[in-house]
């Protein structure tokens, strides 16, 4: 195990993909000596060269349409979109081709890549920098969604994500690049997807909550402890494909759930997660499903609303104690 950030993570991850494989390789705005916009990809141009590190014109749309096709040829592309909020502008390249490609062709044809991008707000980027918008995307079958917690499971998921015949969109939240914890080296910890991970074992009541929300949910959790009531908290690490299984295990046990997310509630991967519940374990239900989530407006500029804007420990705490 070594020390890492989420950031050195997620680069780490990249590189023994790219040594392991010669067929994969990274494009997209400023990742070759400029190491993207948040510094992600810094050191790999240098390491793997021109040929394997490419910068691209700023252009979403030819980022993830030229990573259709060479896909769809053989090789492995990891691009970088720079914020998840400019995912719509390359949306027909990847729902109506990258995601449609292996079941028109009767599964000939293969689509193995990586759209890696960031998410989430609280650094003052304003409405359209700050989004966090999984949900679009776990509504395109065919497209897997991956939205790491912890730096080891950074690693381990764009390890699997690359090695995936399916696209695969990779979010990792600007909050949790410089979040540090111990990583396996080399190629190991390999995350399967598919897979949550309890976080935090507990028996009074189920926390699901995912990205930078996780950390959040676990220092509720905390929080909840000193006051009697004891959290499990789940992160489900792929939202697509989604371990149901695990859900309804964890909510068999506690009687009790509590969605966490910070996209906003209307429409957010949260309702399909109490509808899972509901549907397949109503009957282990002692209270209605709570939602922690963002009011439905822009995120706003202002540090004081984007503040109040974003969930908070005491917001998980006043949905949890709400239950009992």
């Amino acid at each position: 195990m070594a020390l890492m950030t989420y950031m050195e993570a997620i680069r780490d991850g990249m590189r023994v993909e790219m040594k392991r494989d010669p067929n994969v390789y990274l494009a997209g705005e400023d990742v070759a000596q400029f190491g993207g916009c948040f510094g992600v990809t810094a050191g790999l141009y240098d390491e793997f060269g021109p040929k394997r590190v490419m910068n691209t014109p700023i252009s979403e749309a030819a980022i993830v349409g030229h990573a259709v096709g060479a896909a769809a040829a053989g090789l492995r592309p990891m691009v970088e979109i720079m914020f998840v909020d400019f995912m719509g502008c390359c949306m027909d390249e990847l729902f109506n081709q990258a995601a449609k490609m292996r079941y028109m062709f009767g599964g000939k044809a293969k689509v193995p890549m990586v759209v890696r991008t960031p998410c989430g707000a609280g650094l003052g980027a304003a409405a359209q920098h700050s989004q966090s918008v999984e949900a679009w995307f776990t509504h395109i079958p065919g497209v897997k969604t991956v939205m790491p917690s912890t730096p080891a499971d950074a690693k381990g998921l764009i390890m699997a994500a690359v090695r995936d015949d399916n696209p695969v969109v990779y979010i990792e939240h600007k909050q949790l690049l410089g979040l540090s914890g111990e990583v396996p080296e080399g190629d190991n910890g390999l995350v399967p997807l598919g897979k949550a991970d309890i976080k935090r074992s507990g028996s009074d009541v189920t926390i699901v909550a995912w990205s930078w929300m996780l950390q959040k949910a676990l220092a509720a959790a905390e929080q909840l402890a000193g006051k009697g009531i004891n959290a499990e908290v789940l992160d489900p690490r792929t939202l697509i494909p989604l371990d149901k299984d695990a859900i309804l295990k964890s909510v068999a046990k506690t009687g009790k759930l509590v969605i966490v997310h910070e996209e906003v509630k209307t429409s957010g991967f949260g309702g399909e997660i109490a509808a899972i519940v509901v549907d397949g374990g109503f009957d282990y239900l002692d209270a209605p499903i709570k939602r922690v989530a963002p009011p439905d407006t822009p995120i706003p500029f202002s540090p004081v609303l984007e503040q109040a804007y974003i969930p908070g420990e005491d917001d998980i705490i006043k949905a949890v104690e709400a239950l009992f």
